[in-house]
């Protein structure tokens, strides 16, 4: 199986090669262990989160240690499987859709990311990626701020995403004055914008239901 060799802190092949981009990912569980506890998510719909942050993490770590085509495949698998279970709740608890209406938010992501891609494609270290759901997180925190529902976790959400997409993107330029990379902070700050994220959807859940 081919070995992947994508990031500034690895330096060979070994399972321990980037121990900050490992340990970094307790970033992610940490969120979600913290998401369940405090915020104690009630539908099921909304139960899912957590548990897909933690995969999130999970994904990541095993990429970060076995550096390999199919640990990356694991990795980009359940960030695409959070952005795309959160669209499809958002548009439920948000918007009101019926559950198979709120399903259209994932083909609806998939044209936005497919218009993105010419410019997401000048976007170095493979960043451009993460353009697409930028761009809906915006969209959606300027949706829940123009009906009223809670939209201030959405807005820092965003604003977090640039800079941790930034440090993502300077983990190889920098490479020869930060020989640790900063590939970890994008994943310690990530795990701040999908806590934010989860959160805001389950106080509107709460908020809708008391209507």
């Amino acid at each position: 199986m081919d070995h992947v060799d994508a990031y500034c802190e690895r330096l060979s092949a070994g399972f321990w090669a980037e121990p900050l981009n490992a340990v970094s990912n307790l970033a992610f569980l940490v969120a979600a262990a913290l998401l369940w506890c405090r915020h104690r998510p009630g539908p099921r719909s909304l139960r899912a989160l957590p548990v897909l942050l933690a995969l999130v993490g999970l994904g990541s770590l095993s990429f970060h240690t076995v550096a390999t085509r199919l640990t990356s495949a694991l990795d980009v698998g359940f960030i695409a499987a959070f952005v795309l279970w959160y669209l499809v709740v958002f548009a439920h608890w948000f918007l009101g859709a019926r559950w198979l209406v709120a399903w259209l938010a994932v083909p609806a992501f998939a044209v936005l990311a497919l218009v993105t891609s010419p410019p997401a494609g000048l976007i170095p270290g493979g960043s451009g990626g993460y353009l697409a759901p930028w761009l809906a997180l915006v969209v959606v925190a300027v949706v829940a701020a123009a009906r009223r529902q809670p939209w201030r976790e959405l807005a820092w959400a965003a604003g977090i995403f640039v800079v941790s997409l930034t440090l993502r993107t300077l983990d190889q330029p920098l490479c020869g004055v930060w020989p640790s990379g900063t590939h970890h902070a994008w994943h310690a700050l990530n795990a701040v914008v999908l806590f934010l994220v989860a959160a805001g959807a389950i106080r509107q859940a709460r908020a809708a239901a008391r209507t």
